[in-house]
């Protein structure tokens, strides 16, 4: 594991005894934050075409799974082509510093906007504005692509950065297949309660790592452990993955309901925000496992 002389990455990279308090407990926050508030504002998109008075409009074409499927390839598109920008805009600096002084703001514009843009479709009601959802898609991407490179580059030396992120694309892709699976034999029912468990374990792990990084601030970096590289950090990894694979079962339980209740058509676009929000926590999360487990 390398060292840098950059003060905000430098969190990110130290050995498996120091917290890793920058802008790794920084991602994790953001998408931590960004799940619960995207999990509620699904809620209120589907009871906004669920609820009793509501009559699906004769001028607009309903919801279909087509439109689903879409528009989470778009959405998902998008997050893909800025990362993999960002990624080799970064790469193409010279030494390691001069990666890492690049990635920082590329990583913060990218996690900071990405946020305000699922809080405004979120409590705004705004999930259905394909500009939101794209432009979410576009500050993510850029997120993605900054902190997939310092994780595969800077903080692993004995794997390389495309095993290291094709072991993540494919866990991820494999965590999501799997819980389409369960959601559609209904091994997993999405009840009230499970939503409220789901939501309390989010909101605990928010919790977890905001205070983690309170802690570091007064203690040299020395947090709560739940992201030094040691067993606790390991577990928390898990258990975060374990929230995201989970948060899956609400999307596709929303999409389920928006089609039945012959949603308009642009209702896609929240389907989409809601899916790619998950997806992304889920291979951040799988990535800095990974990364864990092949540091020095």
């Amino acid at each position: 594991m390398r060292e840098s002389s950059n003060p905000i990455m430098r969190g990110v990279i130290r050995d498996n005894k120091k917290d890793a308090n920058g802008y790794a407990t920084f991602g994790t926050g953001m998408a931590g934050a960004g799940q619960a508030s995207m999990m509620q504002g699904q809620q209120q998109h589907a009871a906004q075409y669920t609820q009793p008075g509501y009559s699906p409009s004769t001028t607009s074409r309903s919801l279909t799974i087509d439109d689903v499927v879409t528009k989470t390839a778009m959405t998902l598109g998008t997050v893909i082509v800025f990362a993999v920008a960002a990624y080799f805009f970064i790469s193409s600096r010279g030494t390691v510093d001069d990666q890492l002084a690049v990635a920082s703001p590329i990583m913060a514009v990218g996690a900071i906007v990405g946020l305000v843009l699922v809080l405004v479709a979120s409590f705004g009601r705004k999930q259905d504005n394909p500009a939101i959802v794209l432009a979410y898609a576009a500050f993510e991407g850029l997120f993605v692509g900054a902190i997939s490179f310092v994780f595969a580059n800077v903080m692993v030396s004995d794997v390389s950065a495309g095993t290291l992120i094709g072991q993540a694309v494919l866990g991820t892709l494999g965590v999501f297949v799997g819980m389409l699976v369960v959601y559609k034999v209904g091994a997993i029912r999405v009840t009230p309660r499970f939503t409220r468990m789901l939501m309390a374990g989010l909101f605990g792990v928010l919790a977890l790592v905001i205070g983690n990084l309170v802690v570091g601030l007064f203690n040299d970096g020395h947090g709560f452990g739940i992201r030094d590289g040691g067993p606790i950090a390991i577990i928390f990894s898990l258990v975060c993955i374990a929230l995201a694979a989970f948060s899956f079962l609400i999307d596709f339980d929303s999409a389920d309901q928006l089609i039945r209740a012959g949603a308009p058509s642009k209702a896609a676009w929240g389907v989409a925000l809601g899916l790619t929000v998950t997806l992304v926590w889920l291979y951040v999360e799988i990535l800095r496992l990974l990364s864990i487990l092949n540091s020095d």
